[in-house]
């Protein structure tokens, strides 16, 4: 629902538009307008295209770039034009027409792949995702798309003759472009071993261009704004997603492994492995989908065709809270997106839920823009979250919890807000003309997770573990402890130290190894017992020049940019609370929510909570992650909490607010500890620390898992132990049994011992427990009863 309230945004903020009538117009004819005029001649040019692509696509001696263009062009370009007719539709701006026909490309990919999966087996296919299949299912889709879906005109003041203009383009257009030339340097600088000072400088460069964004947001067309934002969020993103030659990350090494897996036999069967990152078909059909129709790597599709893909969200933010707010407060919500923490250091290593969360993002955009049709927006909101729940479990149990605290809320609301019975067939009338949730909508995505999860997949174990976890600590049972990460929630939670949770990790492992420990299986109990394990705290890096001047005037580096964190922690969440209190009571709000907005934003926040007090969902999920998820519904509270605090400085307010965020992004990212050392390293700006340590590829590493591998495969037979985060780096290598743990609770006495990068050099270990990384220093000694069978300076095996 768009709303108008310049006179109250001018006291807040200076002039600023407020309505759509400033943004771009709605595109294609009103509905009052007369019958609408499809332009043929459009639509056969992309029809027509498709042969060629197609063409190009199966010849078998094509060049890759002709090949990558061809997939490209029928994998996003066209199906993008051809979907924008739908969503003509459905919402009423140029800018989220186009950003909505992203969504459905993508879910459209998804949706082609999987029918191939399915289909062709039935016909005795056994290899149905080929290159051949592929293309002339995805060709045979889009004709049929092009056949149904209407064609948009291009009516004056379109978003494209918003691009027409140089209004801003050229300045925007020449930040972003440097951020994204420096997103890419800087991460093959560090790759090649030397400084972070051009990523750096990438991330500064992108803090100007936000604060360009703010600064000139009613001078410049909101498409430009919004390019800017995309070219901002994408060069952040790039920043980590390039880091490393081979795959770098947590999540999304195990979900290279599983994409793998599906292209080695150009077949997807989820009852092969039944993991949920199996069912994720994100990482899965989508990826396998693009590699088979384009030349490009399989690595530079996790590390740049995805990412690239997420960074459309914040743009999606921006859309979502622009349609019933002005311009300044969807601005600041889409960049209070990109400076947190979860997006800037962990997003580009979740693929799954990078997909996920860019159809979240267009579903939101459907919510708030209330042109189209009740019934339609609610039907392709369904629909997409539907897609959710094939890209992943998480994000869709995340959703479907916050619409079910959404609805009830709004229920109660309704029951405590009716006053009398005079007035309430005229109340029921208004709820139900401003209510966008219903029961299906909240029910059929629920009942679609249960059966992906359930009989369709048979990958609901997880979410059965954590349910009976979170049922024990409910009523009465044992709790165990949540993730350190509670420790910043102002909702409770604490900082386990690591030396406790490392006792309980090995109290942990010698229960489930007692049975096989006494029949000599694993090492015994005395000698494990004997062996010191010191936690290591994390390094910090050396204080720099700067450091030390602040040091010298008794300034506690150290202390300050911890103090930095912990108060951004608390920043955020402070100011969620009172943008609460100031949407719905303050009487120069520059925002003013629905009833909608107001409960599915307090259920998000219901979200968070619960994910605070109940611990085991902090282990299992994230708390950061349901934060950063939490930001789609309470963005605009927070960016209206900004701009209430600071509104004693009048027409200022805004060049404030870009100092605080600017200073948000350049602490959150790295820049400001790099600059002053006392704080751990980031990996996107430097050769160390601790994401460096566990999640970083070394060549050495993988020469020694492809020796030790070929090794077993000669013998028969053979058991291989490793750290977790070595076997993280290597499972796509290692094709034997494998146990990831090299504890000495769990070290077995007929096992290979492969030590990767960082513990040969290093001594040290991590392991991940109760939600928390533990470092430590590893008795070698243990292993000196072993014989060194391979050695190259980055890996040891002992046998």
């Amino acid at each position: 629902m768009t709303i108008n309230d310049e006179t109250l945004a001018l006291r807040v903020t200076g002039p600023d538009p407020q309505s759509h009538s400033d943004d771009e117009p709605p595109v294609g004819p009103s509905r009052s307008a007369g019958p609408r005029r499809v332009p043929i001649g459009r639509r056969w040019a992309i029809l027509l295209s498709l042969a060629p692509a197609s063409v190009l696509e199966l010849l078998p001696q094509t060049p890759g770039l002709l090949q990558t263009l061809a997939g490209l062009w029928l994998l996003f370009g066209a199906p993008v034009l051809l979907w924008r007719g739908v969503t003509a539709r459905i919402v009423s701006t140029g800018t989220a027409r186009l950003l909505l026909a992203v969504g459905f490309t993508v879910l459209t990919d998804i949706v082609v792949a999987l029918t191939v999966n399915t289909v062709l087996p039935l016909i005795g296919v056994d290899r149905p995702l080929t290159r051949l299949f592929l293309t002339v299912a995805t060709a045979a889709a889009l004709v049929v798309l092009g056949v149904l879906a209407p064609m948009p005109e291009r009516p004056e003041g379109s978003v494209l003759d918003a691009w027409s203009t140089t209004r801003g383009l050229r300045p925007v257009a020449a930040l972003g472009c440097l951020a994204l030339i420096l997103s890419v340097a800087g991460p093959i600088r560090l790759n090649n071993g030397l400084g972070g000072a051009v990523s750096a400088v990438a991330t500064v460069v992108v803090a100007a261009l936000i604060c360009l964004l703010l600064l000139r947001r009613a001078r410049y067309p909101v498409p430009v704004l919004e390019f800017g934002l995309y070219c901002a969020s994408a060069a952040l993103l790039l920043l980590t997603s390039l880091r490393g030659q081979y795959i770098t990350g947590h999540d999304i090494q195990k979900e290279y492994l599983y994409f793998r897996l599906a292209l080695g036999g150009e077949y997807w069967n989820i009852g092969t492995y039944t993991d949920p990152y199996n069912a994720c078909l994100s990482i899965t059909l989508l990826p396998v989908h693009i590699f088979q129709m384009t030349a490009l790597s399989d690595t530079s599709i996790f590390k740049v065709v995805l990412p690239l893909l997420f960074a459309f969200t914040p743009v999606l933010v921006h859309r979502a809270v622009r349609n019933v707010a002005p311009r300044v407060v969807a601005l600041i919500s889409a960049v209070y997106f990109i400076v947190f923490p979860t997006f800037l250091t962990d997003m580009t290593y979740l693929g799954r839920q990078e997909i996920a969360f860019l159809l979240l993002g267009c579903a939101m955009v459907v919510l708030t823009d209330s042109s189209g049709p009740l019934p339609l927006r609610r039907t392709v909101f369904v629909v997409l979250l539907g897609g959710i729940v094939l890209s992943h479990y998480s994000t869709t149990y995340v959703v479907v919890g916050t619409l079910a605290i959404s609805f009830a809320l709004d229920k109660v609301w309704r029951l405590v807000s009716r006053r009398g019975r005079g007035r309430a067939r005229r109340k029921r009338r208004e709820d139900r003309m401003l209510s966008f949730l219903t029961w299906w909508v909240v029910a059929v995505p629920a009942v679609l997770a249960l059966l992906w999860s359930g009989p369709l997949t048979h990958t609901g174990g997880q979410v059965e573990r954590t349910l009976t976890s979170v049922a024990s600590a409910v009523f009465g049972g044992k709790s165990e402890s949540g993730s350190s990460d509670t420790a910043y929630s102002i909702l409770g939670g604490e900082k386990i130290p690591a030396s406790e949770r490392l006792k309980e990790y090995k109290a942990d492992l010698l229960k489930q190894t007692a049975a096989e420990r006494d029949d000599g299986d694993y090492l015994p109990l005395k000698q494990v017992d004997s062996l010191s394990t010191p936690v290591v705290e994390v390094p910090t890096m050396k204080l720099t020049a700067t450091g030390r001047l602040l040091d010298a005037f008794g300034i506690s580096v150290p202390g300050l940019n911890g103090a930095l964190r912990q108060g951004a922690a608390l920043f955020f969440q402070l100011m969620v609370m009172v943008g609460f209190a100031v949407a719905l009571w303050a009487r120069r709000s520059a925002f003013r929510p629905v009833r909608d907005q107001i409960t599915i934003a307090a259920g998000a926040w219901c979200m968070v909570a619960v994910f605070t007090l109940v611990p085991q969902l902090s282990v299992d999920y994230s708390l950061l992650r349901a934060f950063q998820q939490g930001l789609f519904f309470f963005a605009p509270f927070l960016a209206t909490a900004t701009l209430w605090a600071l509104r004693w400085a009048g027409r200022r307010t805004v060049p404030l607010a870009c100092v605080l965020l600017a200073g948000l992004l350049l602490d959150l990212s790295g820049v400001v500890p790099k600059a002053l050392g006392g704080y751990p390293a980031q990996v996107q700006l430097s050769n160390s620390g601790q994401y460096y340590s566990i999640y970083y590829p070394h060549a050495e590493e993988r020469r020694a898992a492809l020796w030790l591998d070929a090794r077993i495969a000669k013998d028969g037979t053979g058991l291989i132990q490793t750290d977790r985060f070595s076997y993280s780096r290597l499972q796509s290598l290692l094709t034997h049994p494998t146990l990831a743990d090299i504890t000495p609770a769990a070290l077995r006495t007929d096992s290979y011992v492969l030590l990767g990068t960082t513990p040969t050099r290093t001594g040290q270990v991590t392991v991940f427990y109760g939600g928390d990384l533990i470092t430590y220093e590893y008795p070698m000694k243990v292993l000196d009863s072993r014989d060194v069978i391979y050695s190259n300076g980055g890996a040891v095996i002992y046998r």
